[in-house]
């Protein structure tokens, strides 16, 4: 049973910055393509960066030039640096491992989330 837990997730300051950290057990990490996601009270869940087991990586717009998406085989781990130069709102982040960063239908194992609440 393959199991994602996220980490790292607390209170940013506006114009502060904060990784998220991710780990995946009970499956071959290495062949998963690995997401980060975002819910926004009120709103849809959206899909903020990918990275594919090769390495190729997606952002949204929005973030693009402000987030790092990165992965480690070796430890398992999947990361998302986040800088933000100007103020995100407050969400849960979710990190998911999937088929492929073609799709969201493609990442089918979640972890709970974690909260960065944002100082206003």
């Amino acid at each position: 049973q393959v199991q994602v837990v996220e980490s790292g997730g607390g209170l940013v300051q506006p114009g502060g910055s904060l990784r998220l950290s991710c780990t995946v057990s009970g499956g071959i990490f290495s062949i998963y393509a690995m997401g980060w996601f975002r819910q926004v009270p009120g709103k849809q869940r959206e899909l903020v960066a990918s990275i594919s087991n090769e390495g190729t990586k997606k952002y949204i717009e929005s973030v693009k030039g402000r987030f790092t998406i990165s992965r480690d085989n070796d430890k398992n781990m999947v990361y998302l640096q986040m800088s933000s130069r100007k103020p995100e709102a407050t969400a849960v982040y979710y990190c998911s491992a999937g088929l492929s960063i073609d799709a969201d239908s493609e990442f089918l194992h979640w972890g709970p989330g974690t909260h960065v609440p944002v100082s206003s």
